[in-house]
């Protein structure tokens, strides 16, 4: 089977469900409309991971025929679906973790009676996220960046009868335009130094930039580093790093698929993924990584010491995601895109089993959250206990170091800290930090994911 041909499917199936489900729903039932969108769904998944298999390991970008769209100015546009090693492997964790929080949704949400507006929602955010995560260009990027905020606002304040549900989505929805005003202002930037906003023709350019910059208010600013600063505000935004983390402990009022599909596995991992995509524009934006590291290193950091004191279920795993999110955008910062992108592929998973598990402590306990009011549930919830000890396990790093043997977080967040050391002792060697200046920076990218083939 063609990979080509299996593209357009894997992104359009779950908007498909969400149109049947959403427009039909009532008319249709409740379980018609679970079916459809969890069918398409796990459609979607069977076909990503046979994508995953073909062109992971390739050394070109697949792009199926481009849709030109009316140009603006200088501004031409063109619909094009991008499939490469870092797409591909975004595809299945969308894909994946997305099918199986539409399965889990069926038990948990049983009583509402709401479900195929629940159902909709869901698969509505799959397709964005997927659009965000195939995006050759930044308009297509910016549009599933807006669209994953608009169905997380949709998802958070779905019990829009609680008050609290319905501050918590405009919290979400209003913090992440702070960071997505910064994400507008970058790409404007790059439109701006390069005349285009397509990747293929513009990482070739930014060595040719490197060098270069800007005059404002009696300064110099570099060009390459100020348009990456500029983007990484709304990473900094849609991942909720340190400044603009607030709105996601209030964003568990969400139902609990919610939060396994949205705040561990999917959308709060697209600032780390837009960062890895950008790497060729990093490389050559010292401040810019400067930044970056010391963001996620703040983040990561503060956010597990706030989680050491929380009470509620859901919010401590909240920090922990902030947490962890940090540690991907600190190997991000040292150049480690490789290992950032690892583990955003390991925490995707061991995290959406603990807020599923998580969902499955609260469903026993009636709806209750306060940790405090728990104790000896192993002995009622066996297999809960078993999967998320396994869960547990995983996000501490458990492992035996003389045999590499041990959980997916041992061998993800080990390579961080390995990346992390290797950066300093590289730096400590040298005099001058980073090892090129703006004036001769190197004469091309380095191999790492996101590179665009030429």
């Amino acid at each position: 089977m063609n990979a080509q041909s299996l593209v357009p499917v894997i992104v359009f199936g779950p908007l498909l469900g969400a149109a049947v489900a959403g427009l039909f729903g009532r008319r249709l039932g409740d379980t018609v409309s679970q079916a459809i969108t969890t069918g398409l769904l796990m459609l979607s998944c069977a076909l990503s991971w046979v994508v995953f298999s073909q062109w992971t390991w390739g050394a070109r970008a697949l792009h199926p025929d481009a849709r030109p769209l009316h140009p603006c100015g200088r501004l031409h546009l063109e619909l094009v679906i991008r499939i490469d090693a870092l797409s591909a492997t975004m595809l299945i964790v969308v894909t994946t973790v997305s099918a199986l929080v539409h399965l889990y949704s069926w038990g948990y949400m049983a009583e509402d009676p709401s479900k195929p507006r629940f159902f909709a929602y869901l698969s509505l955010f799959t397709f964005a996220m997927l659009a965000l995560v195939t995006a050759a260009d930044f308009m297509q990027l910016f549009f599933g960046w807006e669209g994953v905020g608009l169905a997380s606002y949709l998802l958070i304040g779905f019990w829009f009868h609680k008050p609290s549900a319905n501050a918590a989505s405009i919290k979400a929805f209003v913090v992440n335009r702070v960071g997505d005003f910064g994400f507008a202002l970058g790409i404007m930037t790059v439109f701006w130094q390069f005349h285009t906003i397509q990747f293929a023709p513009l990482f070739p350019q930014i060595a040719g930039m490197a060098g270069k910059g800007w005059l404002f208010a009696g300064h110099v600013w570099p060009a390459v580093d100020l348009a990456c600063a500029l983007l990484f505000v709304g990473a900094m935004g849609k991942s909720a790093q340190f400044f603009l983390h607030t709105w996601l402990p209030d964003a568990m009022e969400g139902p609990t698929p919610v939060s396994a599909l949205i705040h561990a596995a999917t959308m709060v991992t697209a600032g780390v993924y837009m960062v890895c995509l950008l790497s060729p524009m990093f490389e050559y934006a010292p401040v810019a990584k400067q930044i970056v590291t010391l963001i996620g290193a703040v983040t990561a950091l503060f956010a597990a010491t706030v989680g050491l004191a929380q009470n509620d279920i859901k919010r401590v795993i909240a920090y922990s995601t902030c947490s962890q999110l940090g540690y991907m955008f600190f190997a991000a910062g040292v150049g480690a895109y490789q290992a950032a992108m690892f583990h955003l592929f390991t925490h995707a998973f061991f995290k959406a089993l603990l807020f599923l598990g998580a969902g499955s402590v609260i469903h026993g306990m009636h709806h209750e959250q306060d940790m405090r009011k728990m104790g000896g549930l192993w002995k009622y919830l066996p297999v809960t206990y078993a999967v998320m000890t396994i869960g547990t396990l995983a996000i501490t790093g458990f492992g035996i170091p003389g045999v590499e043997l041990g959980f997916a977080g041992f061998y993800s967040k080990d390579t961080i800290i390995e990346a992390a050391f290797a950066a300093g002792a590289n730096m400590a060697a040298s005099p001058i930090s980073p090892s090129w200046s703006a004036s001769s920076p190197p004469a091309s990218p380095p191999s790492i994911p996101g590179a665009w083939p030429s």
